[in-house]
């Protein structure tokens, strides 16, 4: 199978430049990270990918069974690192590829050296003194409305997962990324997304960690991003003067300088 082809993978940046690999979140596509990418490539070989199943991605190559699953996410992961034999990567993660890069590092650490998590959530669901930012009802209903009606939920989710209702153009991109992704994939992938607990999983990370959050964020909570930084060893956290979900579209000089300067200090 050509990996390159069935993910979209974009290779951009400095030739000799340390790796960086921008991975997007649910409903979204590699599109998603382009005014950040502007100042990355100044310094670093910039790797970007589309999901099977989101963005430009090779439809043929979905397989229900295998994205129900973070690990299968994780697998698309390995494979485009392995295709071009990337080395020393620092993986950021946006929303659920957070997860998946928690996954990724743990199953191939040789291949990464860093970790972004953009967004993180290890579980949706609030539960045990754990603050998710959902009830079970809440993600119940989400999913519900979701498979009943994708394009609906859709336009009405998207603005308020987005923020920024002073700047509805974002809000807009957003609901388009959504509506162009096939509604049957984006079930499995929402599924996937809302009901998985990777809170265990986190102390499996073994490289250095920066934990980007915004200072609010209706679906990723700071409780969350508290949650994170104190579960992964000796994590850094740093609270983006930023609001919603999305700060590689709302605030994407911080969002960039914040990698910028970790990759540094790393």
């Amino acid at each position: 199978m050509d990996i390159r082809r069935r993910n979209n993978v974009t290779v951009t940046g400095r030739a000799d430049g340390p790796v960086v690999v921008l991975a997007h979140g649910f409903g979204c596509d590699q599109n998603m990270w382009r005014l950040v990418v502007p100042t990355l490539v100044k310094r670093y070989r910039v790797v970007l990918f589309d999901y099977v199943g989101s963005g430009q991605a090779d439809p043929s190559a979905w397989d229900e069974r295998r994205y129900s699953s973070l690990e299968g996410y994780a697998q698309d992961v390995l494979e485009v690192c392995e295709e071009l034999d990337l080395r020393d990567v620092t993986f950021v993660g946006h929303s659920v590829s957070a997860m998946v890069g928690v996954l990724a590092t743990a199953k191939t650490p040789e291949r990464f050296s860093r970790l972004v998590m953009v967004a993180p959530s290890p579980c949706y669901i609030d539960g045990d003194g754990y603050r998710g930012g959902f009830s079970a009802e809440d993600i119940d209903e989400l999913l519900e409305s979701l498979e009943s009606n994708y394009l609906g939920w859709s336009a009405a989710m998207a603005p308020v997962i987005m923020g920024n209702a002073n700047r509805p153009e974002l809000g807009q991109e957003l609901t388009t990324s959504f509506c162009a992704t096939d509604p049957d994939m984006a079930r499995v992938f929402a599924r996937t997304t809302f009901l998985s607990d990777s809170r265990k999983d986190l102390k499996t990370v073994a490289v250095p960690t920066l934990i980007l959050e915004c200072k609010q964020d209706v679906i990723a909570p700071r409780e969350v991003g508290a949650y994170v930084h104190d579960t992964i060893p000796g994590s850094r956290l740093v609270t983006l003067e930023a609001t919603g979900h999305c700060p590689q579209l709302s605030a994407p000089q911080a969002t960039a300088g914040a990698i910028t300067e970790f990759i540094g200090a790393a």
